[in-house]
């Protein structure tokens, strides 16, 4: 191969102006281990993907004429010695990463926020991000959520609509969170959340709601209360009547678990069927108890999502740490899913060096022929990379790369598609 070819490092400055070396090139980790990034595996950062440094933690750099890797601490520049941090991207929807950025984590005494820590580079002009698109999908394209039009649609919205904590929960993840589909509620189109739950089964090493030791900030609010069944319907009932390819969902980042208010889901779907036939009913979820799931399809439910973060009990446990339940009443809610005719996902939620290894590939193989899954969701998982190889067992299987994964994927299952939203089903 030739190195020569490869983008630049990029690096920042102790206080996060970034640089492209002048030298090294660009590499990326897979697990804790370089990895060589091929033409094949970079994509141009597209406008609305995002970049961020961090401190203490230099890059490390692939020397282009030996292919070696080296940590780059310092760069001297005009005489003047600067200290090198890493920097990293952040990918839009849809876009899937392959790499981690390759870094030195030695000297890092924090846990990073949770976002999908992306390998990245410099070259004639432009960042190359080691990634590929799995899907693109108008109903979440960034460019399709202006906020100059965000205020006013929230103030016609509030005119025709009756107020709650609800609403005015909503208003906030939208304002203030960015929450697309919370925006979606005032633009009065697509999909759009129904969050109800306060607590969760799960203690999740990411939990985006959630930090109880303070170790990282979360990036959402968790729902402070329980909503009344009546906002939830007349919410609900305003959008499936009148947005555009409409889909309700419980199930947020800014929630717990909603099978721990699975009665308040039933009743409201129930009522919520009995007034109209429009629309998608969805649930995200982890799954954990079937016969709650039972209770919620036969409510009139259309579709689900159940999330892993890998397809190997050993894996799930170590990052879902779920409390009364396991992982094969996971695989049991994704099976009578099926059975009881929903449209089917898995929100996949994916990690380069762990999910490409053929043992993860062999598991998710015997997942997918056991439950007959519809969908499955390529999720970068959003974590501090250094915690999560540390959290995870250590496993000695070989990895093929995350691309080359979603290809075995589609060549053995091409019934089965693959992407990175929910869809409406009805």
């Amino acid at each position: 191969m030739d190195f020569e070819k490869l983008p630049y490092m990029l690096y920042a400055d102790p206080e996060g102006q970034t640089y492209d070396h002048p030298y090294y090139r660009m590499s990326g980790f897979s697990g804790s281990s370089p990895a060589v990034i091929n033409d094949e595996d970079l994509i141009l950062m597209s406008e609305y993907s995002k970049l961020f440094f961090i401190p203490d933690c230099p890059p490390v750099g692939l020397d282009p004429s030996t292919g070696e890797h080296r940590i780059i601490s310092e760069i001297e520049v005009d005489g003047v010695a600067t200290r090198c941090c890493a920097v990293a991207a952040f990918l839009e929807p849809g876009l899937v990463r392959s790499h981690l950025p390759a870094v030195d984590y030695r000297s890092k005494s924090y846990t990073l926020p949770m976002w999908g820590y992306t390998a990245v580079g410099f070259k004639n002009d432009n960042y190359h991000a080691a990634g590929f698109r799995i899907e693109y999908n108008h109903r979440w394209d960034p460019r399709n959520f202006d906020d100059r039009k965000l205020v006013p649609s929230i103030g016609e919205y509030q005119k025709v609509n009756e107020k709650g904590p609800l609403v005015e929960h909503l208003i906030n993840c939208a304002t203030n969170n960015h929450c697309f589909a919370a925006k979606n509620l005032f633009f009065k189109r697509w999909e759009a959340p129904l969050p109800i739950s306060q607590g969760c089964n799960a203690d999740c090493l990411g939990c985006l709601s959630l930090q109880p030791d303070q170790s990282c900030e979360s990036s959402h609010q968790r729902i402070s209360f329980r909503p009344e069944k009546e906002e939830i319907v007349s919410l609900a009932l305003s959008h499936l009547n009148h947005a555009h390819e409409a889909i309700v969902s419980f199930g947020q980042g800014c929630e717990g678990e909603p099978l721990t208010e699975y009665r308040l889901i039933a009743d409201s779907i129930r009522e919520i069927r009995k007034k109209t036939d429009r629309g998608t009913i969805n649930l995200n979820t982890n799954g954990s108890q079937p016969e709650r799931v039972r209770e919620i399809a036969e409510s009139g439910l259309d579709s689900i999502r159940i999330s892993l973060n890998s397809a190997r009990p050993e894996y799930y446990h170590a990052y879902y740490r779920p409390k009364s339940y396991d992982f094969e009443d996971v695989v049991a809610s994704i099976s009578l899913s099926r059975d009881l005719g929903l449209y089917t996902m898995i929100n996949y939620l994916v990690f380069p060096g762990v999910t490409d290894q053929d043992e993860e590939i062999e598991a998710l193989r015997t997942l997918i022929r056991r439950t007959g899954v519809n969908f499955i969701h390529l999720k970068n998982l959003n974590i501090d990379p250094q915690l999560y190889i540390e959290k995870m067992p250590v496993s000695d299987s070989k990895t093929v790369g995350i691309k080359r994964m979603a290809a075995i994927l589609e060549e053995e299952f091409p019934e089965i598609e693959l992407g990175y939203f929910n869809k409406p089903v009805r």
